[in-house]
């Protein structure tokens, strides 16, 4: 059996990016999403790249269901080799002394909490089997806060230590653990920031080339395609005219 990738959040955007360049490089596929009219769309692309597809329905930020999901899944399809934490988001842009409630549990339940479960339900199985590699997709906000960003910034300022952390726990084996950090890509997640409000998303990318989900999906495969002794530990890939999470230059 060819090896198993486990994708979160991949019904859209850099998920779904990942899902289809793991299966065209070989992995039989588990995809993970709330929406599951767009996994079976995207499982019966998968299928017909010739690779095994599993959709699995579940919202990350729900643990019990999670771990149903992950418990549920047949013998052979257990030993999962790439796990790529991908599911998350931003929602709001308000100062932080003006931010909603709401708003901030959505990010830290998703972004965090979601991303620990899905690590504590697989790694461990990577670590006995002493082989296995975890991608997190952070974000070059992990690295600094910008206006409005407050409370998601902090979420992918976890994602940067979570990743380090788990990095120094798994040194003893051979899993690896990346953590790659796109600045702007173009993908629903502004439309999500904005709550649904596309011309106001559609301004974030104005003046400049983003980054694509597809270039976000080729540095996930150049990771965990390195031979087994190179670990990519960490990968930030900005649009080339962004400088860093608030400088960007639009023509």
């Amino acid at each position: 059996m060819n090896k198993i990738a486990l994708v979160t959040g991949a019904t859209s955007g850099i998920g779904e990016a990942c899902a289809r360049k793991l299966a065209i490089i070989g992995y039989n596929m588990i995809i993970t999403g709330r929406r599951a009219e767009r996994l079976d769309a995207l499982a019966r692309e998968l299928s017909a790249l010739g690779v095994g597809v599993i959709t699995l329905e579940f919202d990350v930020r729900d643990r019990e269901a999670a771990t149903a999901a992950i418990n549920g899944l047949p013998p052979e399809w257990q030993e999962i080799d790439v796990l790529v934490n991908n599911a998350g988001g931003a929602w709001g842009l308000e100062p932080e002394y003006e931010g909603n409630y709401e708003d901030w549990d959505t990010m830290i339940d998703t972004n965090i909490k979601g991303l620990l479960t899905m690590t504590r339900l697989i790694v461990p199985g990577m670590v006995k089997r002493d082989r296995g590699h975890v991608v997190n997709i952070g974000s070059v906000a992990g690295d600094a806060a910008y206006a409005g960003g407050n409370v998601y910034c902090a979420t992918k300022s976890a994602v940067k230590a979570l990743s380090d952390g788990l990095r120094i726990d798994v040194a003893h084996s051979s899993v690896r653990v990346t953590n790659i950090k796109p600045g702007l890509v173009e993908t629903n997640f502004s439309v999500t920031r904005f709550h649904g409000d596309k011309e106001r998303a559609d301004g974030v990318y104005k003046g400049i080339q983003p980054l694509t989900g597809q270039d976000i999906a080729e540095c996930v495969a150049f990771a965990v395609s390195a031979p087994a002794h190179v670990q990519v530990a960490e990968l930030l890939v900005l649009a080339t005219h962004q400088a860093s999470g608030s400088v960007i230059h639009r023509s």
